[in-house]
């Protein structure tokens, strides 16, 4: 169970000697750019008050805050000291510091560390008083003394107070910002009613009253607390693998000077008409184009091609490709900053950005709820202060008030569901990156599909393998085993443990060779071995092998996913427009899109025009689920309304997918729309259910009806029915119609 709000972390205040200008960027004329680290952010209304927070001030143009990272970049003119920013946020009560990945991560692990003794102390405490309690309640229905319960009552309290003082710091911190900025947030009915349980507790306790209320106020933060730590486990991990696209950077360069030697410079050194050399095996520093040499390099990046684009004099080369063939001479066109990667990087932080500015459904319902909740007990206290009644009555009104509207029921209302329908989407091999996915996936209504590694399979496959003699292709694959070609990498798996050849020799950009048996075996491309190849769709496609007088000519494509047509069948029958955007050539994205039964698509997409494309669908209304796996997919999957991405993707594409799922099949994209759908159906029962709770309840409290016992008893029926209303998104649900599984040997080219 989730907090609404969040409490400030730790105050971390840069050092006097900090230059704060140094963190300023240049990003035009007379504005500069820089990013800020920012405690304490846990929801959407803290979002909103740090960007309106900060846009109030002047000089400020822009501010924009990452979630995931809890980092705000701000935009401002060139004269804003960056020291007023800092000022500015504390006064607010999110302490910030200049963003540096290192600082962090190591804050993150010190927050973590720090809730996971709170939970540890409130686990302790609550389970002990629980045990207490128990015996007080099955006591006062028989013949306990008064001497026994009082004593109970002390150890309860003994307990209690040190372990809430301890345990309770992270939402009475927050409570405390909250007043001092002259606002409210969900923690401050949280702190005051456990607050109060307490103090009312301790003064039953005192004069030998029947109930206390300790356990109450110490479950209260036990489960509020599993939740804080549940979200921030999750933003770490997430964090995590966003910073993989780090590793597509080239640290280093080999320059070559105007004496022909090769100097090993920081790719930040390079300029644009600077020479590059790059080796096979090396990743490409920065965008560049070819002058000398030819090879194949890997650009999924750009187009989500598995197969190497053969690359040769005047063709351009992107940064983070990998060189898998010959050496290659650039021209760098594009340096720091400017290279296509940095672009990618630039795309993802504005569409997390513009996602972390969506409200989620919990957010929605709690925006008026603490307000209302001070206003109800404060003026119920007045009005039996007016009415002659004792400061003690009042006193136990206001606590029933709110123990009675704890926030436990509407708190629960939404995470519950989550971590059930989380459960059975889990067993469907269905894993959840973000607790708000199964709303936004429910309410998806156009679904975005990538081609290569999403629709087809991740690696090309050998489309004609009935066609060929199986002596042969066992033969070929052992082969195989001796090259690290992709192409050969769909030959492999059909090795079956067996060992390479002995004495293989690759002759670069044509084959390998061995004798076997006595007999040479080639395995290359047709030219290589001799063989007169058919038409080919696109370059590298086809994969030949000989062995004396024996041949076969082996079609290499991207195969579709076994149940892909049946998959996009399911969705458009739950009302789905379904559409493919790919940065595949044309050709290879038409025949997919024929083969699937999709007729609208669009090819050669950059990650600027996937963009484009789904902003212009959300433009239209659409709320637009998107699945890909590829890094040139990453920042359109965190652009969507929603995204899944299968365990296959880059972890780059994993970390901005709201969801991942398994194995080789498509249909868990159409399983987990069935579960979100109801999930989302529960959610709004739950919210509706708390609010005719409160309803009815209310009146009681105010009226006295209710004692502080029976508000707390009634505050965990309401969680209790919740719950396991939430449960039934754990039922099976009915078997989707069988779809019709196409054998693995027998592959549709894509």
């Amino acid at each position: 169970m989730t907090a609404p709000c969040c409490p400030p972390g730790e105050v971390i205040v840069p050092a006097g000697d900090v230059d704060l200008d140094h963190y300023l960027t240049p990003v035009g004329e007379g504005l500069a750019h820089i990013d800020l680290a920012v405690d304490g952010m846990h929801c959407a209304a803290c979002i909103r008050t740090v960007e309106s927070g900060l846009a109030a001030l002047p000089g400020v143009v822009r501010a924009r805050v990452n979630f995931t990272l809890h980092r705000v970049g701000v935009d401002v003119e060139a004269a804003v000291d960056p020291a007023t920013l800092l000022g500015k946020l504390a006064e607010l009560g999110y302490p910030a510091r200049p963003y540096e990945a290192k600082t962090v991560e190591a804050a993150t692990e010190r927050e973590l560390k720090q809730l996971l003794r709170a939970l540890a102390v409130a686990g302790f405490a609550a389970m002990n008083i629980m045990l207490l309690s128990v015996s007080v309640w099955a006591g006062n229905a028989s013949d306990i003394t008064s001497e026994t319960r009082d004593f109970f009552h002390w150890f309860s309290a003994l307990i209690a107070l040190p372990a809430a003082a301890y345990a309770g710091q992270p939402f009475f911190r927050s409570a405390f910002a909250a007043l001092r900025a002259r606002r409210l947030n969900m923690d401050v009915p949280i702190s005051l009613g456990v607050s109060l349980a307490l103090g009312v507790s301790l003064y039953e306790t005192a004069i030998h009253a029947h109930d206390t209320y300790f356990d109450s106020a110490i479950m209260l933060l036990f489960f509020l607390l599993a939740g804080r730590v549940l979200d921030l486990v999750a933003r770490r991990k997430t964090r995590a693998l966003a910073g993989n696209l780090a590793a597509l950077r080239a640290d280093t360069a080999e320059r070559i000077g105007d004496d022909g030697r090769t100097h090993t410079v920081p790719a930040a050194a390079l300029a644009i008409g600077d020479r590059i050399l790059v080796r096979p095996g090396d990743r490409v520093a920065v965008d560049g184009r070819v002058i000398a040499g030819a090879s194949h390099v890997d650009q999924s990046l750009v187009t989500g091609e598995t197969v190497p684009s053969a690359v040769a004099a005047g063709d351009t080369v992107y940064a983070g490709a990998l060189n898998q063939g010959g050496t290659l001479t650039l021209e760098v066109a594009a340096a720091e900053g400017g290279s296509l990667i940095d672009e990618v990087e630039r795309l993802l932080d504005k569409a997390s950005q513009a996602r972390s500015q969506r409200l989620r459904l919990a957010d929605r319902a709690a925006a008026l709820y603490a307000p209302m909740v001070h206003l109800t007990a404060a003026v119920a206290a007045i009005g039996w202060l007016v009415a002659g009644a004792g400061i003690h009555q009042a006193i136990l009104v206001a606590t029933a008030v709110l123990i009675i509207t704890c926030p436990c029921a509407l708190a629960l209302a939404i995470p519950a569901v989550q971590v059930a329908a989380a459960g059975a989407l889990f067993r469907k091999g269905i894993f959840l990156n973000a607790g708000d996915a199964i709303e936004r996936l429910a309410e998806a209504d156009t679904i975005v599909f990538d081609k290569t590694g999403t629709l087809t399979r991740p690696e090309p496959g050998i489309v004609n393998e009935a066609a060929i003699p199986p002596r042969l292709l066992a033969a070929a694959a052992r082969l195989a085993l001796s090259s690290h070609h992709p192409l050969a990498g769909a030959l492999v798996a059909r090795a079956r443990g067996e060992a390479p050849f002995d004495n293989v020799v690759e002759q670069p950009g044509e084959g390998l060779r061995a004798i076997v048996d006595g007999v040479e075996a080639r395995l290359g491309s047709p030219a290589f071995c001799g063989i007169a190849a058919a038409a080919d769709d696109g370059p590298g496609t086809h994969l030949a092998f000989r062995h004396g007088e024996e041949t076969a000519l082996m079609e290499i494509r991207q195969v579709l996913r076994p149940d892909a047509a049946a998959a996009v069948a399911g969705l458009r029958r739950r009302g789905f427009d379904c559409r493919i955007i790919s940065g595949d050539r044309e050709a290879a994205v038409a025949t997919a899109a024929a083969a699937v039964g999709i007729s609208d698509f669009a090819a050669a997409q950059t990650p600027a025009d996937k963009i484009a494309r789904l902003e212009a669908l959300a433009a239209e209304g659409r709320r637009v689920a998107m699945v890909g796996d590829g890094l040139n997919d990453a920042p359109a999957l965190a652009a969507a309304h929603v995204s899944l991405s299968p365990i296959s993707a880059v972890d780059l594409a994993q970390s901005h997918a709201d969801a991942i799922f398994l194995g080789d099949r498509l249909m868990p994209v159409v399983e987990a729309v069935d579960v979100c759908r109801r999930g989302r159906r529960l959610m709004t029962q739950n919210l509706w259910f708390a609010a005719v709770y409160n309803t009815l309840a209310v009146p009681l409290a105010v009226f006295g009806i209710v004692t502080p016992l029976i508000a707390a008893l009634a505050m965990s029926a309401s969680s209790l029915t919740v719950t396991l209303n939430a449960l039934r998104a754990l039922a099976p649900m009915a078997a989707a119609r069988p779809h019709n599984r196409i054998d693995a040997h027998e592959p549709v080219p894509a």
